[in-house]
């Protein structure tokens, strides 16, 4: 038979890891093969691009598409199981596509909601707009194995990896050693620093919080960072979380002083932010999209009567 989509391989998995508790992601592609009756040559064969097998790809696509729409958990990296919400999904399973699309379709609708350019459904894209769609869907979905990844690893990890993001990203500048994670005890309410010149006038204070994503963080917090801020005689500080921040956070940050510029970063900037700076992800394919070049066109003589019949 031919190689089955992503969304056909949905269910198989879903009731797979009913079955088998924890998995990792190619401990689904025998069993799947198995499943579908799909001989060695198709589980082997390759995209045209070469960038990797086709199976396998899909695959990955069914588990983030079920992951996204909530129906699975990430206990630690690279493993999968399905949760109570998995469970009762599973029991309809002629609907379970359904149910994952309804959920994109909700949180497009919300998105659109908020968005004044927001376009016609009924408005047909360009192969360059779907190619864009196509890629910003992507984009989404390692947004999301970003941070079931971060929630894998220890607190002390994620101190780290916040202190690298900000040195990606160009604060530190060209100073050695311009990032440090400060003592994992007796650390004042401060997690990391970046200093921002040679001798360290400057500095960049910040305090990571790797919570779960359900788990906001709160004013309290905030405030009791804003004090480390002061007894670190410090006026620069950045907030991050893989979570998000509740309203009074919000609120009470936009109502500081001017003399403590405080940022906060949640786990959707998060994830953005690596994306956009090349933290813990690499470049899979690259596609090239020419058009053409006017200039080198323009600079030809035209043919005044056109085209011999």
């Amino acid at each position: 038979m031919s190689i089955p989509k992503h969304d056909q391989i949905r269910v198989p998995a879903l009731s797979l890891l009913a079955d088998r508790g924890q998995l990792k992601l190619r401990e689904f592609e025998q069993p799947l093969a198995k499943y579908f009756g799909l001989s060695d040559s198709e589980v082997q064969e390759e995209y045209d691009s070469g960038n990797g097998k086709i199976f396998y790809d899909r695959i990955s696509w069914a588990l983030s598409y079920m992951n996204m729409a909530g129906l699975l958990n990430k206990p630690k990296w690279g493993v999968y199981e399905i949760n109570e919400l998995g469970k009762e999904r599973l029991k309809a399973p002629e609907v379970l596509n359904q149910f994952i699309a309804a959920q994109f379709t909700e949180q497009q609708e919300n998105k659109l909601a908020k968005s004044d350019k927001a376009a016609s459904d009924e408005e047909s894209l360009t192969p360059q707009e779907e190619l864009y769609e196509s890629a910003k869907k992507i984009s989404q979905a390692r947004y999301q194995e970003l941070i079931d990844t971060i929630l894998s690893k220890t607190p002390r990890e994620f101190e780290s990896l916040v202190v690298l993001l900000l040195q990606k990203m160009g604060y530190g500048g060209e100073i050695t050693q311009s990032g440090l994670v400060t003592s994992y005890t007796n650390d004042g309410g401060i997690d990391g620093i970046i200093k921002e010149d040679v001798l360290g006038f400057g500095r960049i204070h910040i305090q990571a919080k790797r919570y779960a994503q359900a788990n906001s963080v709160g004013r309290q917090e905030i405030q009791s960072f804003v004090g480390a801020l002061a007894v670190a005689q410090s006026n620069k500080g950045v907030f991050i979380t893989t979570s998000s921040f509740s309203k009074g956070a919000v609120q009470y940050t936009a109502g500081l002083n001017g003399n403590t510029t405080l940022i906060l970063i949640d786990g959707q900037k998060l994830a953005e932010y690596l994306y956009e700076y090349g933290v813990g992800v690499q470049v899979e394919h690259t596609v090239q999209i020419k058009k053409l070049d006017s200039e080198f066109w323009d600079s030809m003589e035209n043919e005044a009567a056109g085209p011999d019949l």
